[in-house]
């Protein structure tokens, strides 16, 4: 079978690496992928959101599955456009995945399911937004309704916060049109996890937790980022608690979609804040999340593409309990120095070529791209020798996995390798995992 994969960032290449391991798999392709992708398979040079032409090379080359990994194509139907082709493509159609394209339309299908989640209410008008935020006098949260990348949540402790964030969003246009409308939640207080299932439209089977750290910065400080590292598995979240997440909140979910005839096939993220033993959804993504996925599919050691078909074709409930890896798995993102604000690109990744060999960690690449010079240097007859380099090619750059005999192992074996990987503006957070040291 080959396997093409939508997208361009670590959790793609993540997906290639796991998808390259199954037995059913001949050749994968990475549309329009990164420099670590192109050395798993071959890249193909079409954006993400160019549907019409990803369906040509689908066809044309003979494509046994497609795997989308970010929301944008998702969200714009292209699982629509390629069902309605005869091609096997792993992911919700249009209607499922204004789940994460509105937030409005989210909460509103929370609440028609009885599904547990923060208290909210939708503004279109700036002075009306201001007026609530002035009346409620407590700490909130407020979101833009539409797709900002992952960045457009402001956690508000204050009123003065708050009302800060509802200019910058409606006022100033920070995230464009994302927030034309918002969504002004209570504040829940507790830790977040994520959950990621595969659903069939009817059946569905639970990931291991994980759990991400959204802040740029150590302490969970600074601005939301789209991810700056993940661990798993999560303590916090033992068999009941589980069992209790799948009851109140994902079969429910799939099951009310079912219901109105909406079959969601694919991966469902969900953001959850356990407070005092309960689960409440945060947010739900139709995909697999990042860096979630960095952290979670290296512990997997069932066939992903064999699970993906399953879903697709309907039959995820011939599935038994998934297979995994006994250790810890942590992920570190390295990231553009201004990031998740203004960077450049360009810069050399050094330290990359020396990394062969290191047991149980894995760097997987997301905004990078692979260079090649020649040089004279290498021969003593003059001729040219290609040279290959790795630069910076987008905010978040690396990430850097490792596995290990417990949470303290994992983290170790990252950060000794992360001390070898430089790059100009290079950041990165420090204290991944420390939730549980803390905890």
């Amino acid at each position: 079978m080959r396997v093409l994969i939508i997208g361009s960032g670590g959790r793609e290449h993540c997906l290639a690496w796991k998808i390259k391991q199954s037995l059913l798999v001949d050749k994968v392709y990475t549309a329009p992928g990164n420099a670590g992708t192109a050395l798993l398979g071959e890249n193909v040079d079409i954006k993400a959101d160019d549907i019409d032409s990803l369906l040509s090379f689908a066809k044309d080359e003979n494509i046994g599955l497609t795997v989308v990994g970010p929301e944008a194509p998702l969200v714009a139907g292209i699982v629509d456009r390629f069902s309605s082709q005869g091609l096997k493509i792993f992911g919700p159609d249009k209607e499922s995945a204004r789940l994460e394209a509105s937030k409005i339309f989210a909460k509103e299908t929370m609440l028609k399911y009885n599904i547990p989640t923060a208290g909210f209410k939708a503004f279109d008008n700036i002075l009306s937004a201001k007026e609530y935020i002035k009346e409620k006098n407590s700490p909130l949260v407020v979101k833009a309704e539409g797709l900002a990348g992952g960045k457009g949540v402001i956690v508000c402790q204050t009123p003065e916060e708050a009302l800060t964030a509802v200019d910058l969003i409606m006022g100033r246009k920070k995230f464009g049109s994302a927030g034309e409308r918002i969504v002004i939640e209570d504040l829940l207080s507790g830790e977040e996890v994520s959950i990621l299932v595969v659903s069939d439209g009817k059946n569905i089977i639970p990931l291991l937790p994980s759990q991400d750290h959204k802040r740029a910065f150590d302490n969970d400080k600074g601005p939301n980022t789209g991810g700056m590292g993940a661990y798993c598995p999560v303590s916090i979240v033992n068999d009941a608690l589980l069992s209790k997440i799948m009851k109140e909140i994902f079969y429910p979910l799939i099951n009310g979609l079912s219901k109105d005839g909406r079959l969601f096939k694919g991966m469902l993220y969900g953001g959850l804040m356990i407070e005092n033993g309960r689960p409440f959804v945060l947010e739900f993504n139709v995909r697999f999340g990042d860096p979630e996925t960095q952290a979670v599919l290296p512990k997997l050691k069932s066939d992903l593409v064999d699970i993906m078909v399953a879903a697709v074709d309907g039959r995820i409930d011939k599935f038994g309990r998934l297979e995994w890896d006994e250790r810890a798995c942590v992920a570190v993102v390295l990231a553009s120095g201004g990031y998740p604000g203004s960077y450049e690109k360009g810069k050399e990744i050094k330290g990359l070529q020396d990394l062969g060999g290191k047991k149980d960690v894995i760097v997987f690449h997301a905004g990078t791209q692979m260079v090649t010079s020649h040089s004279r240097k290498a021969s003593p007859r003059g001729e040219q020798s290609p040279v290959t380099r790795f630069i910076t090619n987008g905010g978040r750059v690396l990430n850097v996995v490792g596995l290990g005999n417990g949470l303290k192992e994992a983290r170790e074996k990252v950060y000794k390798v992360i001390d070898n990987i430089s790059f100009e503006g290079m950041s990165y957070r420090k204290d991944i995992g420390n939730r549980v040291f803390e905890r």
